[in-house]
């Protein structure tokens, strides 16, 4: 059943009052002054740095004793803070919110005030992306930039909705064709496709000349995947079960359950052992050959670890019922978010849940081998599914990175830089150099010192225009209001 949220009223004052900002005049120049840049390039950070703003690029960048601030620039005093790009969720869906009011009065706002000014959505409509995305563009509405996917190819029946069922190769051309021409930017598969159906979906995107993004299919190889040709593999699915020396018997029986009629505990106790399977019969060389072909083949990596560790392997240690955070999400939404939490903690046993700590660790592992041959990687976090507060999330995503072994420099590349080369638009964001993108988020810690200073957000510079903390508070404040109705 979809999820519905009624409509609330006509845009609080105080956000109208930051949107319609959006077109006033402003100084022609923004100085942000004294501040410590980390650019995400690898260089070492640049203390006493000043950072000017025209419009919405960055224009110039240099010491405090030598760069001169124009006559009536805007002068930030930044003295103590922690300059570094605007930070990317390359796994998001703006539409699990509830449409037309649920991106534009609480995602976008929650995005925004927590420093994200790129998205990757990875699935919902298009009609009402493309709308989203023409209001950002033309400053309508607050928000970060959107690249999309539309709606998701998959077997019959699919999974999520919204969906187009590709089963015969004519379909998948079909549907290829029809996507690139609304204006996707990437195409999403799904786990139920067939291996006909995915490798003509690969096929179709390769002679239209788009990329193809998503889950590994049940029914193929993560090694399969990445000779296929797709630009990203999402939450590792299909990861661990490839370091396995029974990949094939694992996935069969994965594909094949037993006929007979199982009750819930019977169904648990089974999936439970296939996974206890996959880990006990992890294998080295298998790994790495996944991981030299992956490379080989340039297979971006799109863990989402916060996706598997508050809900795919939630324990009641990982469980946040109690999170503040939540006091952002709708009532109605949570209302799901917390029946999700009680179904996926009920009648499982200690057993259950040391199973699924190894699973995360086995996870966080494979995300540490795996970057460690230089296999890219990039944050994301799939919210709005259970658990995964929009904006938050992302922070998250990038100390997960830093549990699973990046350093903090790493950590926040793989929320900037990366994002931008996978967009291939290193030359105008993802990075803090003269001519890019004004996208920025001044900090009050150093998040190299600490990965969890990125969420000590002092302002956020959103495409050239200066949010600073009462603002950026007005856009949380604008989420709880709407979070708080009925």
């Amino acid at each position: 059943m979809p999820l519905t949220i009624r409509p609330g009223p006509l845009l609080p004052l105080l956000f109208l009052l930051l949107a319609t900002a959006c077109h006033k005049p402003h100084p022609a120049t923004i100085a942000i002054a004294h501040a410590t840049i980390i650019d995400a390039t690898g260089a070492p950070p640049q203390p006493n740095s000043t950072i000017l703003v025209d419009g919405d690029k960055i224009s110039a960048i240099g010491p405090d004793s030598s760069l001169e601030i124009p006559s009536g620039a805007r002068t930030i005093d930044a003295t103590g803070k922690f300059l570094i790009p605007g930070l990317a969720d390359m796994h998001i869906h703006l539409m699990g919110a509830g449409e037309p009011s649920g991106s534009r009065e609480f995602i976008l706002p929650l995005l925004i005030a927590n420093g994200i000014t790129t998205i990757r959505d990875m699935g919902g409509d298009v009609a009402q992306l493309k709308k989203l995305k023409k209001e950002i563009e033309s400053g309508d509405q607050p928000g970060p930039q959107i690249f999309f996917t539309g709606p998701y190819l998959d077997g019959n029946p699919p999974y999520f909705q919204p969906s187009i069922v590709v089963v015969t190769p004519a379909e998948a051309y079909a549907a290829v064709r029809k996507l690139k021409s609304a204006g996707v930017d990437f195409i999403k598969v799904q786990s139920r496709l067939k291996p006909a159906a995915y490798f003509a979906i690969a096929e179709a995107a390769h002679k239209e000349n788009i990329r193809f993004v998503g889950h590994v299919p049940d029914s193929i190889s993560a090694a399969q995947a990445s000779d296929a040709g797709q630009a990203s593999i999402e939450h590792l699915t299909g990861i661990l079960l490839a370091c396995s020396s029974r990949e094939a018997e694992l996935r069969q029986q994965q594909l094949n359950p037993p006929p007979r009629k199982e009750t819930p505990r019977q169904t648990s106790l089974r999936q439970r052992a296939w996974q206890q399977a996959v880990l006990d019969t992890y294998s080295y060389e298998k790994a790495q050959q996944l991981y030299a072909k992956l490379l080989a083949n340039h297979t971006w990596q799109v863990p989402t670890l916060p996706l598997l560790i508050e809900l795919a392997y939630l324990t009641p240690a990982t469980d946040r019922a109690n999170d503040p955070s939540l006091k952002y999400i709708p009532q109605n939404l949570q209302k799901i978010w917390k029946q999700g939490r009680v179904e996926s903690l009920a009648n499982k046993t200690s057993g259950d849940f040391q199973l699924r700590a190894k699973l995360v660790e086995a996870s966080l592992k494979a995300v540490r081998d795996m970057h460690a041959v230089g296999i890219p990687m990039m944050a994301g976090t799939d919210s709005t599914a259970p658990n995964l507060v929009p904006g938050f999330a992302l922070h998250d995503s990038i100390a997960d990175f830093v549990q699973a072994g990046l350093t903090p420099l790493e950590a926040l590349q793989a929320a900037t830089s990366k994002p931008a080369e996978f967009l291939n638009r290193s030359s105008t964001q993802g990075t803090i150099s003269p001519g890019q993108r004004a996208d920025l988020v001044l900090l009050d810690g150093n998040p190299l010192e600490n990965i969890h200073n990125t969420q000590k957000i002092h302002a956020v510079i959103l495409k050239g225009k200066f949010l600073d903390r009462a603002a950026l508070d007005a856009l949380l404040n604008k989420a709880t209001q709407f979070a708080a109705k009925d």
